[in-house]
């Protein structure tokens, strides 16, 4: 598919290298030069210089013949007007990353309008992602298939667990209803056959229905019960969304932020939250906050450096379930390193769900791949795909 990103940033820049792997013509567009040069080079993808939101600019970058317009510059107005140029280019598909939560609410309402094929909101769909590794403390990883009926786990196997020293063909819990599909001992894959031994330490990404995988779980020893008290550091974003589906989901909240205003917001946004105006980095406040005993503690402060840091210290003072929000890309191979639990960019994410919607439209258009996910650092891959009639 031929497809026009408008925006060289942190989110533009995530999703051309999402989609360009997957073997799209990218066009990228930005009114800065620099970015527009930075991007192209690293994906060889065309640069155009310009303003994204004029008939002029989009017409120049090809919009008229393009499959997809992803507007992802920094303004939600921006975005959204980006759109509407783009259909009267002649583009039938477009995307606009829309961040403000009263936009977000609203934009139902004039979606047809607009003419927006789906709009992304990077912080409302990482809080959904750590609300889903919350449900299973446990888990490192959870994507899901078939509408969220199945779901691809990924866990630590505990050295006194049932299934570590055996041949996975012995394994008999639950036998048939749930595959172990990929095992990560250190450094190395493996897609195992029914001779392969799992070890204590492995870690091991299973398919089943949730509801039998949890069975599963606890027949076999690993840990994987439910968060119901988490702390969150940062007050941002992504923080109140992920908030609000906690304390849906009847889990206690309290949240750290260190500017009084923004602790304000939040207790006006955030009845049933508990609210703390301090510093995230001070080990006596969340020591005195609880730490210890949290269930979940989520770092999603500005500062990547911070999450990690601080992440490192509640691993050593806490059982919790440790989940860290890390932006830049170029942290990758420190962290996995520093053998932090649960890594989350919001970016990345918000470029993988684009992906999973063109591979719906590309559906639509011949390709039977419905959802495919990246495992093990893109060292494996997932596919549901649909099998036609004609299939052999």
């Amino acid at each position: 598919m031929k497809i026009v990103i408008v925006g060289c940033g942190k989110v533009g820049t995530s999703i051309a290298a999402e989609l360009n792997s997957e073997g799209h013509e990218i066009v990228v567009v930005d009114i800065n030069r620099a970015a527009v040069n930075r991007l192209s080079d690293s994906i060889d993808a065309m640069g155009i210089e310009g303003n994204g939101a004029t008939y002029e600019t989009l017409s120049e970058a090809g919009a008229g013949t393009a499959d997809l317009v992803i507007a992802a510059s920094a303004r939600d107005e921006v975005n959204l007007y980006t759109c509407l140029m783009s259909r009267a280019c002649g583009c039938k598909n477009t995307i606009a990353r829309v961040r403000n939560p009263e936009y977000t609410n609203d934009l139902y309402r004039v979606k047809d309008i607009l003419g927006l094929s789906m709009f992304i909101n990077p912080e409302m769909t990482a809080a959904g992602e750590i609300s889903r590794l919350l449900r299973f403390s446990g888990a490192l990883e959870i994507d899901s298939f078939s509408k969220g009926q199945v779901e691809l786990i990924k866990v630590n196997v505990p050295e006194n667990s049932p299934v570590a020293n055996r041949e996975i063909s012995k394994i008999d819990i639950l036998k048939g209803k749930v595959r172990i599909c990929a095992v990560e001992r250190g450094s190395e894959v493996f897609i195992p056959n029914g001779d392969f031994v799992i070890h204590g330490g492995d870690r091991i990404t299973v398919i089943s229905k949730p509801e039998i995988a949890a069975k599963f779980f606890k027949k076999a020893n690993i840990n994987i019960g439910r968060s119901r008290d988490v702390i969150i550091l940062g007050g941002g974003k992504i923080s109140f969304y992920l908030a609000q589906r906690l304390l849906k989901a009847g889990i206690g909240v309290k949240i750290i932020e260190k500017n009084p205003q923004r602790c304000d917001e939040l207790s006006d946004l955030l009845h049933e939250a508990v609210i703390i105006h301090g510093d995230c980095m001070d080990q006596d406040l969340l020591l005195s906050e609880g730490i210890e005993h949290a269930d979940g503690v989520i770092a999603l402060m500005d500062y990547d450096e911070e999450n990690i840091l601080i992440s490192m210290y509640v691993r050593n003072v806490s059982h919790a379930k440790i989940i860290t929000k890390v932006n830049n890309a170029h942290f990758d191979s420190i962290v996995e390193q520093l053998n932090i639990e649960c890594v989350i960019n919001p970016k990345k994410i918000a470029g993988e769900y684009i992906a999973r919607y063109i591979r719906a439209v590309q559906n639509s258009l011949g390709s039977n791949v419905e959802t495919l996910y990246r495992l093990n650092e893109g060292r494996v891959e997932a596919l549901e795909f649909r099998v036609k009639s004609s299939s052999r």
